[in-house]
């Protein structure tokens, strides 16, 4: 920021920071701004024009306007302390909140970025390219969600005038602007075909003044002009208008109570090759639909049994479906499941993002939808709109929910946002959970029903919950005692049936073997197949009128053949009611057989005997008259059902053509898929031509480097051998071939298996094998039979990676520095012998005076032996008068000063002082410096004493 420039706004840096060392970070920015810089203490209240620094190993958010500090929840590794901080930020400052990510590593951040541009907020990104690590700022802008993506040195122009603009200004709504809005409304139409006047007007007119804040223009009127000149920006202004927060399993609570309560329930009554339909609608880039399908996946897993769900995810953002298709996701999702579904749904690739399981994609549809104008899927088990009502405007919502419950199979299941319900609609909807706001379609099961339903597959109903039998779901079967039970007792328990509208039975009750036997052919539990001679034509109209009618309906006297006789009994077909306390999803009958009391069925015997003597009396003509009314009577009952039953069968095909009309529209969204698909795998295919050309070249590029390393093998002269750990040769040099007999065919051979030309060497293999094992290098000289000297290295072969596959033999010709030290050994040893057997003593010492070499004549004149004098420093043979003049000598010396000899003093062992005449000369090394003193000392007799001076 520049140094004469105070926003008015705070300024808090979130950086990864080492938890185990004293940040510094707060020193080097104070050195760059006028403006105050505090590393964070927990409970500070934020100022503008401050700098305020997060401090190592901990996570930090802002509530009310005060930075609180936490302890980090997530190990090392996985903190991300910049979405943390940026979700807060969001939460508290609303449409005032700005986020800017910079250079770093991983995707943190780019959950926060969605999130301040879900409440309105404003968002930079450093440009890529200016990156160290470019990781977190690609993250940031693949979401869509970035305003500006700019070079470090151009934001704080862009800042300042973002932040005076949206800051600066009180706006008012006036009747004009609202005319303005509409005209914004209208572009939108026309370029995107989606209708956004029934949004909430708070929304659209923050994200409105937030595209005007980034053009830099200064009202409405201009940025009506500037839509209609830029159609650009009409494209991006409805992106804009877009809410794309979402993440996995979001609001966790409610998430488990839809696990709990509604998961299982999807599964009652369902068998494998049935659908389990559910509708996302406002899918976004598709974690609710996901998250969905685990629940679903684990909960199929439960029953150990598999069955066909189809997840219809729409939205109108046709990028977010791109994303959501793909089912690739950042690392930061880590933070939004248990790390055992993280393992168990996604994939982690190289690139540090997941990829969703096949099995979950596959159980996902995505497609884009307007919810507003085209058809909404039909047949639903569950919808979940979540997050998707709070923006838009109670008449649109009006319209919405009535679709939902058309839409939801009875029974079925409405899962809102946190901040929505189904207002005034109770009529069309019961509360499941009013918190988690799950809402169950009235008309189908109750909410105490299924507040239950988490206890009805039992872990001792598991087995059996798998082995579905007969033609009804077994789930039904503990439920159907109940229902029979409940019945009877209204009606004196007499023998009784429970039956489906096709007369299928469900349970019997009591002893019905005078009514119904088995039927011959296929095994069979249908009523009317098994009805006795006498019952079935009564007890099949009993079953239509019931079921057209839903009313009650009652045969008194029927006359039932058993066992060559007549019972008569009272025969009665009611529908099962339905309350609050037990419910089903079928359409239930209660068939009751009650015997005639005795008085009832002497009369009619009495009757019938009554009948028969007047039969007698009569012609032949009347009985059959008699007769022939009687069956038209029943025809006539007969074709009235059949009629009913017409009627009922058109209305049924009716409602059938609008399902496949539905059904219809749905292929086409999978129709759409499909061609996505395809689309798709084209742009696969050309990506991996791609790949191929970029692969070509690597391989023409390595053989380029082979080549390249041949030469450099070949043109050092340094024969060289690769072997791998079980010692066979992998590759080796030309220059090589001279000192061991190797051919090209000798590749992969062992190399102990091969002929040297060395003399007195054969330890190459033990060599190598403790090479291996200690990873210490090896270097030895050895000897060819034409005389030639080479220095044999050995040393570990190392991988890029560090790690050992082998390793390096090298022959380096070394015979000309061997006769060079052969030549320096015979001088040394001449140079010695004189050195030993001179008549005067001669000694070596370094600067420091410490003594390195010492002769026999030395030892002979001051009595200390060669190993006493090299311990010993040349500072304890000189007299005291004489010390100071012989340092003046050394320092003489050390300057490489020619010294003509000069006659001094040394104590000998004995303590003895004698006089010697001195020859000192100093020794300099090759860069011209003095490292020791040479001295060659002769004792003077007493008779040269006498002497003045020798000749």
């Amino acid at each position: 920021m520049p140094s004469d420039t105070y926003p008015g706004v705070a300024f808090v840096l979130i950086q990864h920071l080492d938890p185990n060392y004293k940040s510094i970070l707060s020193d080097l920015i104070r050195s760059f701004t006028r403006m105050p810089v505090y590393e964070v203490t927990n409970w500070i209240n934020i100022e503008p024009n401050c700098v305020y620094i997060i401090p190592p190993n901990r996570d930090m958010v802002l509530r009310d306007g005060v930075l609180q500090l936490i302890e980090p929840s997530q190990p090392r590794g996985r903190r991300l302390p910049i979405d943390i901080f940026f979700s807060s930020l969001a939460q508290d400052k609303k449409e005032k909140a700005i986020g800017i990510v910079l250079s770093g590593t991983g995707s943190d951040g780019t959950k926060g970025v969605q999130a301040i541009k879900a409440e309105g907020g404003m968002v930079m990104a450093q440009a890529p390219e200016s990156s160290e690590y470019n990781n977190m700022p690609l993250s940031a802008i693949a979401t869509g969600q970035v305003d500006y993506v700019l070079k470090p040195e151009e934001m704080p122009a862009q800042l300042i005038n973002y932040i005076a603009y949206v800051f600066g200004k009180t706006r008012q709504v006036t009747s004009k602007f609202e005319c303005l809005m509409k005209n914004i409304f209208n572009f939108l139409h026309i370029k995107t075909g989606h209708d956004f006047s029934h949004y909430k007007y708070g929304t659209i007119n923050r994200r409105v003044e937030r595209r005007m804040a980034i053009r830099n223009i200064e009202n409405v009127d201009e940025y009506v002009r500037y839509l209609e000149q830029k159609p650009a920006e009409v494209e991006a202004l409805f992106h804009d208008l877009l809410i794309g927060v979402t993440s996995f399993f979001r609001n966790p609570e409610a998430y488990e109570a839809l696990q709990e309560q509604v998961i299982p329930c999807l599964f009652v009554g369902k068998y494998p090759e049935s659908s389990i339909r559910i509708w996302v609608p406002g899918c976004s880039t598709g974690e609710e639909a996901y998250s969905i399908a685990i629940l679903l996946q684990e909960q199929m897993d439960n029953f150990d049994q598999n069955f066909k769900v189809q997840i219809f995810a729409t939205d109108i953002d046709s990028k977010a479906i791109e994303k959501a298709r793909s089912g690739l996701y950042p690392a930061n999702i880590a933070a939004d499941m248990s790390s055992e579904r993280l393992k168990r749904f996604f994939t982690l690739d190289s690139d540090g993002y997941y990829h969703i399981h096949h099995n979950i994609r596959e159980m996902v549809i995505f497609s884009e939808q307007d919810i507003i104008k085209d058809p909404p899927f039909s047949k639903l088990d569950l919808i979940s709109c979540r997050n998707l009502l709070i923006y838009m405007d109670k008449e649109l919502q009006k319209k919405l929910i009535p679709l939902f419950h058309y839409a939801l199979n009875p029974g079925g299941f409405l899962f809102l946002g946190p901040s929505e319900n189904v207002g005034e609609f109770i009529n069309l909807f019961d509360t499941l959970d009013r918190k988690s706001k799950l809402y169950i379609k009235k008309g189908g099961h109750s909410s105490e029903y299924f507040l239950s339903i988490g206890t009805f597959i039992s872990p001792s109903m598991k087995s059996e919950a798998r082995k579905p039998s007969g033609n009804v779901p077994v789930e039904i079967r503990p439920k159907l005692r109940e229902l029979t039970e409940h019945a009877m007792l209204q009606y004196y328990a007499p023998a009784s049936v429970l039956i489906d509208e096709h007369g299928n039975i469900l349970y019997i009750y009591g002893r019905t073997g005078m009514y119904l036997e088995p039927a011959s052919g296929e095994i069979g539990m249908n009523i009317l197949s098994m009805a006795r001679e006498g019952l079935r034509s009564e007890l099949t109209t009993a079953l239509h009128r019931a079921v057209i009618n839903k009313a009650p309906v009652f045969h008194p006297r029927v006359r039932v053949k058993t066992n060559g006789n007549f019972t008569t009994i009272n025969l009665a077909v009611r529908p099962v009611e339905r309350n609050h306390d037990t419910t089903t999803w079928l359409n239930l009958f209660l068939v009751t057989f009650e015997e005639t009391l005795e008085l009832e069925q002497i009369e009619t015997e009495e009757a019938i005997s009554t009948d028969a003597g007047e039969k007698a009396c009569e012609t032949d003509v009347d009985v059959r008259i008699l007769k022939l009314k009687k069956e038209l009577q029943a025809k006539e009952e007969s074709l009235k059902a059949s009629n009913e039953e017409l009627t009922t069968s058109n209305e049924e095909l009716k409602s059938a053509n609008e399902e496949m009309q539905s059904v219809n529209e749905e292929l086409q969204s999978t129709n759409e898929e499909l061609e996505t698909s395809r689309e798709e795998l084209q742009s696969v295919n050309e990506e991996l031509g791609t790949v191929n050309i970029e692969l070509q070249n690597r391989v023409a590029e390595l053989s380029q480097a082979n080549n390249d390393m041949n030469n450099l093998l070949a043109g050092t002269g340094i024969g060289t051998i690769f072997v791998d750990h079980q010692l066979r040769i992998m590759r080796f040099t030309p220059p090589v071939t001279r000192l061991i007999n190797l051919i090209p065919s000798d590749i992969g051979r062992p190399v102990g298996h091969i002929v040297s030309n060395l003399l007195g060497y054969d330890r190459l293999v033990e060599d190598i094998k403790e090479v291996l094992d200690s990873l210490i290098p090896k270097d030895i000289e050895v000897q060819t039979k034409e005389n030639t000297w080479y220095l044999l290295g050995i040393r570990p072969y190392r991988t890029l990676e560090n790690t050992i596959e082998g390793a390096v033999i090298t022959f380096t010709d070394i015979t000309e520095m061997k006769r060079v030290r052969l030549k320096e050994s015979e001088t040394m040893c001449r140079l010695v012998a004189v050195a030993h057997d001179a008549s005067d003593a001669i000694t070596l010492q370094d600067m420091e005076g410490n003594i390195l070499a010492w002769n026999p004549k030395a030892e002979s004149i001051y009595g200390w032996s060669e190993a006493e004098a090299l311990s010993m420093n040349v500072s304890s043979m000189i007299p005291e008068g004489r010390k100071t003049e012989e340092l003046l000598i050394v320092k003489k010396l050390s300057r490489a000063e020619v010294l003509e000899p000069y006659r001094t003093q040394r104590i000998t062992k004995d303590g003895r002082i004698v006089d010697v005449w001195l020859t000192a000369t100093s020794l300099v090394n090759e860069a011209g410096e003095v490292y020791a003193i040479a001295t060659t000392e002769r004792e003077i007799k007493l008779e040269d004493n006498e002497k003045k001076s020798p000749k």
